[in-house]
């Protein structure tokens, strides 16, 4: 249950602790002010600890962050909710305290028993304490493809329907590639035959990386071998004849300087040394004359090899290696069509048996489904009946769907919609064609009441479920929050006197002005100002002796039922 709640600069709210511990945790806490006064900031400091979403607006004007910090005491029977605070490294006692800081920069912190958590976490664990209901949630019951889920939360059949789902998944994606492989199939062959054309011309050609810019450089020899040969063998004559001659004379000039003059010794090494290198750049020189040809016909084969390869780049790549990446690009395409007719049968196999596994478990929800049907008319029908409803008729209206696969969803075969009749006599019809805001206010609170008895969730609170209720099913209204009230404990937001009198707890939610700025805040009210805050709610500002009078009396019956 929740047991405290702190807010510090949240909208209109400066600084506020409200302390709801009362008994064994059950009971009906009661909020009520003026329109405007807010009683909405409330709500939206609940939705931020359950991980709703942010804005720097809603911080008090002038100040650099809001908080908002609640205590909850958990039931023992709570065993889900220990357990994935355990699992998450959160604690294990019996409290639970979520803290949320939003920064003027739009950031936020959340902190559950002072460990950092993301708000998907806090969604998961709040789940599992509190449950809101505003007057918004209203439009659910109007929208037919939500019905399948109310049902199957009731049910709790979730687990079930999630099953089912990632059959239903695996069927559809093997589907869709059997599909896709079929329609290659048509194209297979053609396909495989120009893939094969492609890699047996490379093959063919078997290029090697590098060939094409080797044999570029031999075809320019090849085109000047004539000059080359002429040039090599006028250079070879010069070096071997006046060069290498005069050399020998110098070298032996030197042996006889050194022979005169020992300090010459180094000035005549260095001189031989190079009179012999000059001898080996001859013998290089002679092998490189001697290498050259005039070849036209080699000239003409290199040619003809650079224009094939030159014809591969055209088509596969800019260079030869982007060629052979190609080819083994299209080699290894042709053995997954090879292969496609095997992949075909074994997805045959599969997308058949998912989809016999798939039927069976779409079968086994919708009849369990049907029979969680025919619980809820019953239950439906009783807490309508408690609500001023006292003939009318709830019904689960199934569309006819023949259960064949082609007719599976992702939800299964089942479509369905609430019906209503509100009154004895008339023939149920769709929600949206009978229910009147008033009526769909009860019909939501009868669902809300009957997920609260299936569910672990200690707390509930109810926004101005109230809106378009007035009479004898004002008085219902009350009757069954306070019935809900007896084993969970309920917040209820109001503006109906009936629903005021009769909580164990009364915060009025009022504002004023304060050195010139508005603040709001929520006091508990004591028996004698709750007589005047219900007085208010009946007859507003023209409140009477006989006003005060009935709204003690309206505070004497709600203290009866208690």
């Amino acid at each position: 249950m929740l047991s405290e709640l702190r807010i510090e600069n949240l909208a209109l709210i400066e600084s506020l602790h409200l302390d709801f511990e009362q008994g064994d945790g059950t009971g009906l806490i009661v909020m009520t002010g003026e329109t405007g006064a807010g009683k909405s900031i409330m709500m939206r400091a609940l939705g931020l600890l359950a991980g709703g979403r942010v804005s720097a607006d809603w911080i008090r004007s002038g100040m650099d962050s809001c908080t908002v910090e609640a205590v909850f005491v958990l039931k023992p029977e709570n065993s889900r909710l220990r357990r994935l605070l355990t699992e998450s490294g959160l604690g294990d006692d019996d409290t639970v305290i979520i803290r949320r800081m939003i920064t003027a920069a739009g950031r936020s912190k959340l902190h559950i028993n002072g460990s950092p958590v993301t708000t998907r976490q806090a969604a998961d664990l709040t789940a599992d304490l509190l449950s809101i209901a505003s007057q918004h949630d209203h439009q659910q019951l109007l929208q037919p493809q939500l019905h399948l889920d109310f049902l199957d939360t009731l049910g709790d059949l979730w687990p079930q329907r999630e099953e089912y789902a990632a059959v239903f998944g695996r069927w559809q994606r093997c589907r869709a590639e059997l599909e896709q492989l079929r329609r290659q199939e048509q194209d297979k062959e053609r396909r495989k035959d120009f893939l094969k054309y492609q890699v047996d011309e490379i093959m063919g050609a078997a290029p090697v990386e590098g060939e094409d810019e080797q044999l570029a450089a031999e075809k320019k020899r090849l085109k000047s071998a004539d000059a080359l040969i002429r040039l090599s063998q006028e250079s070879y004559a010069l070096l071997t004849t006046t060069l290498i001659d005069g050399l020998a004379q110098i070298r032996r000039n030197m042996e006889q300087v050194v022979a005169l003059d020992p300090q010459a010794a180094k000035l005549a090494e260095d001189l031989s040394g190079y009179s012999f290198l000059a001898e080996d750049y001859a013998l290089e020189l002679r092998h490189y004359r001697d290498s050259l040809e005039s070849d036209p016909f080699r000239l003409e084969r290199v040619g003809e090899r650079l224009d094939v390869l030159q014809g591969l780049k055209r088509k596969y790549g800019e260079t030869l290696a982007e060629v052979l990446r190609f080819a083994a690009a299209a080699g290894q395409e042709l053995e997954q069509l090879e292969g496609m007719e095997a992949r075909g049968r074994e997805l045959e196999q599969q997308t058949a048996a998912l989809e016999v596994e798939a039927c069976a478990l779409a079968a086994r929800l919708s009849a369990r489904r049907r029979e969680v049907a025919v619980e809820m008319e019953r239950a439906m029908t009783a807490e309508l009946a408690s609500l001023a409803f006292r003939q009318a008729g709830f019904i689960v209206n199934w569309q006819v769907i023949e259960p064949v696969p082609a007719n599976l969803r992702a939800s299964g075969w089942d479509r369905i919609e609430f019906f209503f009749a509100a009154n004895p006599g008339e023939p149920a019809r769709p929600l949206a064609r009978v229910a009147s805001g008033g009526e769909l206010s009860r019909l939501m609170l009868a669902l809300k009441c009957l997920f609260a008895r299936r569910d672990m969730v200690d707390t509930v609170i109810f926004d101005e479920v109230d809106a378009g209720i007035g009479g004898e099913a004002a008085e219902a209204v009350a009757r069954k929050i306070r019935e809900l009230a007896s084993h969970h404990q309920v917040f209820c937001i109001t503006h109906l006197p009936q629903i005021a009198a009769r909580g164990h707890l009364h915060f009025q939610v009022a504002k004023e002005v304060v050195d010139g700025r508005t603040l709001s805040k929520v006091l508990p009210l004591t028996r004698p100002q709750r007589v005047r805050e219900l007085a208010r709610m009946l007859a507003g500002e023209s409140v009477s002796g006989h006003t005060e009078a009935w709204a003690e009396e309206l505070l004497a019956k709600g203290e009866a039922a208690a």
